[in-house]
């Protein structure tokens, strides 16, 4: 099977010019009330971002800025004993629950309960080895664990690299009874675990064509896709969500791959309750944004960043990231739905409440990486249900979080289209009129250095020998005649390695950014039967 249905461009890419990093206050935006407790119990960090609402805040007030400089290490945990260890922009936040710290450890299928005030290991629980978990492109990639409590008693909930889903007691670390299904594998408990892969394949064109029985071990076949997971799943009253990622943006491989479809269970049996289509099927909302049948092969579209929820709503908010491949658009043509959106489901029923596209057809990687935080705001003396969506490229959406309504007006603007022959690019894309971007918008003559006029002049004379513009400058191809070395794309914004957090009893969110300039090129891809 080709890895391509055409024969697609790929990018090759070059960073330069400057890049910064900066803390940046965005705005304080007053509070409609005194903020919930989000989910989480006080002094607690039940969630990856510490609460559902994805503030990554804690109340704590024990350490402050008059005694940080005292602090000393008590002890070090070593995660590294239970496998390699991760690469370093890939490391688990621990939840903090009821006393005792729960994390992935090592590459990412074994589970660990910790003492917090000694660093004792109490308990720990070890995926058996599979080959789908050896093919892993994420096996260091797993970023912590979910939490939830059935008649009073904690459960743990993890994802591993192998796409298995595993309930076990907070306590002990033994396998929840009665929930799941077996999985036919040398060493798997016989109850306590789900295979998500059977569930997310089932109604797959390119799975139902294959025709062959599902091989629990090996996963999905090389030459159809590839999926794992990055973020732990989320558990809102009662349903544990789950998503998941393929392979990085950045060393992508293939145009066709399964589609990253969200996938809600029932966190007391281990039910499928529901999955919800990231690449709509005929009939569906946004189907029409995929031209050419694109939406046939075409794969990802996952949600490997961390996911929030509004559990009085009912809701869970869900950032995506392109489809495959991420540079190229020419085999995806349209806006690509819901490719790079913020969607907002129903988290008993998997349906679409609202969604925005943040990226139309989105060529640059341009992912949402950060959790989309919840808030409630007072805008105008107006009371405002909200969620937060941070981007790669400095802008900041915001929406009422019950209709997806933008709080303040988001603009359609003209964008560089490209002129790589057989690419589509959208002639618009949405720029958001407030807050204002954590970064300039591209990059003018006045951001250039001035230690000395040399280096000045330099500087400009390498300037000149680009197309220097804003986060949506589209690649060029080898061999155009449009008279310079490439176009360059400038921006900043946040990203996985440095989350959004937001202070809920100030309204005050903080974002570290890092800005950046980028000059790619894009060549004929390869048809390849052996993926």
């Amino acid at each position: 099977m080709s890895v391509s249905p055409t024969r697609y461009w790929h990018r090759s890419c070059h960073y330069a010019v400057l890049t910064l990093g900066l803390l940046v206050v965005i705005s304080n935006l007053a509070l409609a009330q005194d903020a919930p407790d989000r989910g989480n119990v006080y002094g607690e960090w039940r969630y990856q971002s510490a609460d559902a609402w994805g503030t990554r805040y804690s109340p704590l007030k024990q350490i402050n800025a008059d005694n940080f400089e005292d602090l000393e290490i008590a002890w070090i945990w070593q995660g590294g004993n239970f496998g390699r260890t991760p690469v370093s922009t890939s490391k688990s936040t621990p939840t903090y629950i009821d006393g005792l710290l729960y994390t992935v450890a090592g590459e990412r299928r074994t589970v660990v309960a910790i003492e917090p005030s000694t660093g004792e290991t109490l308990w720990t629980y070890r995926e058996p080895s599979t080959k789908r978990w050896e093919r892993s492109m994420r096996a260091s990639y797993g970023k912590g664990v979910a939490y939830n409590e059935i008649n009073g008693r904690g459960i743990i909930y993890v994802i591993t690299p192998a796409f298995f889903l595993h309930a076990l007691d907070a306590k002990t670390g033994e396998h929840l009874e009665n929930w799941g299904q077996p999985v036919p594998l040398p060493g798997f408990p016989k109850t306590g675990v789900v295979d998500l892969l059977p569930d997310l394949l089932e109604d797959w064109g390119p799975w139902q064509a294959y025709n062959q029985p599902f091989d629990p071990d090996y996963g999905i076949p090389k030459d159809l896709g590839y999926i794992t997971s990055s973020s732990p799943a989320i558990v809102v009253n009662g349903v544990v969500v789950v998503g998941n990622s393929a392979e990085q943006g950045y060393n992508q491989t293939r145009a066709e791959n399964v589609p990253g479809d969200i996938l809600g269970y029932d966190a007391a049996t281990g039910e499928h309750l529901w999955k919800f289509h990231v690449i709509p099927r005929p009939g569906e909302f946004g189907h029409d944004t995929w031209l050419n049948d694109a939406w046939q092969y075409t794969g990802d579209v996952s949600s490997w960043a961390p996911l929030s929820a509004d559990e009085e709503r009912g809701l869970v908010f869900i950032p995506t990231n392109p489809p495959t491949i991420d540079y190229y658009g020419g085999h995806r043509p349209g806006d690509n739905l819901y490719g790079t959106s913020v969607i907002a489901l129903d988290v008993q029923t998997g349906e679409r409440v609202w969604h925005f596209q943040t990226v139309h057809n989105d060529q640059w990687n341009y992912d949402l990486p950060n959790v989309p935080i919840v808030a409630d705001l007072t805008v105008d003396g107006e009371q405002i249900p909200a969620v937060i969506q941070n981007t790669k490229q400095g802008l900041i959406f915001a929406f009422n979080r019950e209709t997806g309504e933008p709080i303040w007006p988001i603009e359609e603007r003209e964008v560089p289209e490209t002129v790589v022959p057989g690419n589509w690019t959208s002639p618009t894309q949405p720029f958001p009129t407030k807050p204002d971007p954590v970064e300039p918008i591209g990059l003018t003559e006045d951001n250039v250095i001035d230690f000395t006029p040399e280096l000045r002049a330099e500087a400009l004379e390498i300037m000149s020998r680009y197309n220097i513009g804003g986060p949506y400058m589209p690649r060029l191809h080898e061999g155009n005649t449009v008279g310079v070395e490439a176009n360059v794309r400038c921006g900043g914004g946040v990203n996985i390695t440095h989350p959004v957090s937001m202070d809920p009893t100030t309204g005050i969110m903080y974002v570290s950014s890092n800005m950046g300039c980028s000059a790619g090129s894009v060549a004929p891809g390869i048809d390849n039967d052996e993926p």
